[in-house]
């Protein structure tokens, strides 16, 4: 069991981010959170939360990438589901010892630590554990001033 785990955000793969904002956003009435481009790795993400809980996150490519790619061999729909959760280097050590093998862990940022278990361990789901000592809306106060919603959704 992984100790403390909670459900964060279910991030689904848009070709078109504006179409997937009028859908989240204007229609079931999710709220802008913070999004962010990520060139490195040629995707953008923006989170909307609801007001009941949970929050969705709409990724799409910026360029050849691993979004991309999904893209092309599902189509739109589910990309992966997010838990945060406490003391990550000890849960990695807790899923190794019961054999689940993890891939792209990354423990070097204090602000955010991650890992994920490949959908082929985990029923066809991407699974990304994380933990960050940040809040969602101070994560959202560190990027409003960088990336506003105009600009991640081309406005």
């Amino acid at each position: 069991m992984i100790e403390g785990a909670k459900l964060d955000h279910v991030a689904v793969a848009v070709r078109d981010i504006r179409a997937g904002a009028e859908l989240f956003r204007d229609v079931l009435g999710g709220e802008f959170l913070f999004g962010a481009p990520n060139p490195g790795q040629a995707f953008r993400f923006v989170q909307y939360r609801f007001p009941g809980g949970g929050k969705i996150e709409l990724v799409t490519p910026m360029a050849d990438g691993f979004v991309s790619r999904f893209l092309e061999r599902r189509g739109e729909g589910v990309h992966h589901v997010m838990f945060r959760v406490r003391d990550i280097e000890r849960q990695a050590e807790r899923l190794r010892e019961a054999g689940v093998p993890l891939t792209l862990t990354n423990f070097e940022n204090a602000n955010w630590k991650e890992l994920f278990l490949h959908p082929s361990t985990a029923h066809g789901v991407l699974i990304q554990l994380a933990e960050s000592p940040n809040t969602d809306d101070d994560t959202a106060r560190h990027f409003a001033d960088l990336f506003p919603e105009a600009a991640l959704l081309g406005d």
